[in-house]
């Protein structure tokens, strides 16, 4: 059978500050601004290969993600060109406000793909990797 989809179109992640996470994505990673929703509070961003949509939560109390616990998103993983882009990336990213590093960059098992990982500053789980092969 051949699959009708044709790849993803773009992840939503719902945060608890848009303009905090919204700064991350623009400043400290680079991506576009493409739009948002102020009826909503959103923001869509671009890094001209991947849209994410970042939703403001519509509570004061919003409830920490637990990947071992809940269903839903565990991490979402962004491709990085090679492994100097991969590690500059993480010089930027380790000491950006608010930013948890799960660990450094290293290999995934036995590599050679090698990756990092960090909760952006609304928590959500983000994995940037490269993979030679």
């Amino acid at each position: 059978m051949t699959p009708l989809t044709k790849g993803i179109d773009h992840a939503g992640l719902t945060v608890p500050d848009l303009a905090e996470t919204l700064a991350f994505f623009t400043d400290c990673l680079g991506w576009n601004k493409r739009g948002g929703n102020e009826a909503y509070p959103s923001a869509y961003v671009s890094d001209d290969s991947s849209t994410i949509t970042l939703w403001q939560a519509k509570t004061d109390t919003p409830v920490t993600f637990d990947r071992h616990a809940n269903i839903g998103l565990h991490h979402l993983a962004l491709k990085i060109a090679n492994e100097d882009d991969l590690n500059a990336l993480f010089e930027q990213v380790k000491n950006w406000p608010k930013v948890n590093v799960e660990f450094a960059p290293e290999f995934s098992g036995k590599g050679p793909k090698v990756h990092f990982m960090i909760n952006e500053p609304g928590g959500n789980r983000l994995e940037f990797s490269y993979d030679p092969r």
